[in-house]
């Protein structure tokens, strides 16, 4: 019990220096409390911040569906005064238009991450103290309060038993040339091997965008996309160039978290409002989730064998991917691409696909990328994991045109215009 409060202690304190860092980007100003950075992307950083801190996200649950949790919430919340769009689940009648949108913003994202992550308590309801001090009292606050705590119950309500607390069935091996085996150098077990059962958050079924099956060992497409991983993926390959070796560690890291990022730069450089930022992230963090839910899916119904599992198989015992872990679940079809795909739709619907950026990463600190599009990121972050010994190149093919696909349902069937 003392090692689990010492624990919990820690994770506070890592968290409570980004939250002071975050909050003292804020300023307070006029009666309608107008901030630097305003609460979506606040909170957004928050939980980047939570979900970062070594041992705070549990390791049966995938973030991206805390991210999803959290932008219902401050959807709903905020589109239940605005009422521009459908609401995502939450219907209130009633609501004033006066209502603050801020305070029920704050309110609802901070009762969303004390439920999801309860040893962050203290640190975020100080963050929320200092929310809420630069609105000013009075009834638009306390509607809004009031609003934020509804939303974000009913949210939490809607997914308490949706498949995704439920032990993981472990995985057990095929021992048959193509199947997925447990991965050298550590052998680490097959994770979330539940998660194409959670409930999505957008889409009809994990099934609705299923990929066509990977091609066959003997195929053409096989036997080229093997030789080219094997090759230019290999942790003292030859053929793989300075640029491709940098892409292959610079996208290493969380896939979701950079989308979530690049979203943020997306959201200040066109300066969406409040309104326009919830309903932004709530649309990339439902395809980002999906997608997981998606691909999970579809990774343990084909099975199919990891490269450095088919180099073995072909004679070459001693082969080890760039990253020398392999991710642990099967291969096809490629996670990154999938999530990065599902991403880059969102934020083309939104902005249009030519956009400047810089995206920086998890894994590579000081280095930073530049992109003219979301697509061209997309692809990068794709291809970084051929680069990086851990996919095929028609495992990136099938992922990509997974994410596009759930991406593109979630835009055109959730939170339309009224």
């Amino acid at each position: 019990m003392l090692k689990n409060l010492i624990i919990a202690a820690l994770l506070c304190a890592s968290l409570q220096a980004q939250i002071t860092t975050a909050s003292r980007a804020r300023v307070q100003s006029s009666a309608n409390a107008t901030q630097l950075v305003n609460p979506v992307v606040e909170w957004n950083r928050t939980l980047l911040g939570i979900v970062r801190t070594p041992g705070a996200q549990p390791p049966t649950i995938h973030s991206t569906r805390s991210f999803a949790i959290l932008h219902a919430a401050l959807f709903d919340a905020v589109n239940n005064i605005v009422r521009d769009f459908t609401s995502y689940r939450v219907h209130l009648s009633g609501v004033s238009p006066q209502t603050s949108t801020t305070a029920a913003a704050d309110q609802a994202a901070h009762d969303v991450l004390v439920s999801l992550y309860p040893a962050f308590q203290a640190t975020l309801d100080t963050e929320l103290q200092q929310d809420l001090a630069q609105i000013p009292d009075g009834k638009p606050k306390a509607d809004g309060i009031t609003v934020g705590r509804t939303v974000a119950s009913q949210i939490l309500s809607l997914r308490a038993n949706d498949g995704s607390g439920v032990t993981p069935p472990p995985y057990k091996p095929t021992n048959a040339p193509g199947f997925y085996q447990l991965t050298p150098p550590d052998f680490t077990p097959a994770d979330l091997t539940h998660w194409g059962d959670v409930t999505p958050f957008a889409i009809i079924s994990a099934r609705a965008f299923f990929p066509l099956p990977p091609p066959a060992l003997t195929d053409k497409e096989f036997i080229q996309d093997f030789a080219e991983v094997k090759s230019i993926g290999e942790i003292g390959s030859k053929t793989r160039n300075a640029e491709q070796t940098v892409t292959g560690r610079f996208w290493s890291g969380k896939i979701q978290n950079y989308w979530n990022e690049i979203a943020q730069t997306a959201a200040i450089a066109h300066n969406l409002d409040l309104e326009q930022s919830a309903r932004l992230f709530a649309l990339l963090n439902f395809g980002l989730a999906d997608s997981v839910i998606s691909f999970f899916d579809a990774k343990y119904f084909y099975q199919l064998w990891r490269p450095v599992t088919a180099a073995e198989a072909n004679d070459d015992p001693n082969w080890l991917p760039f990253t020398t872990k392999t991710a642990p679940d099967p291969s096809y079809p490629g996670a990154h691409s999938a999530t990065s795909s599902a991403g880059a739709e969102v934020l083309r619907f939104y902005f249009g696909d030519n956009s400047t950026f810089d995206v920086t990463s998890e894994v590579l600190p000081g280095v930073t990328r530049h992109f003219t599009s979301f697509s061209a990121a997309a692809q990068e972050a794709g291809l970084s994991r051929i680069y990086a010994g851990q996919h095929y190149r028609f495992d990136h093919v099938a992922g990509l045109k997974l994410g596009q696909q759930v991406s593109s349902f979630v835009t055109h069937t959730v939170s339309l215009p009224r």
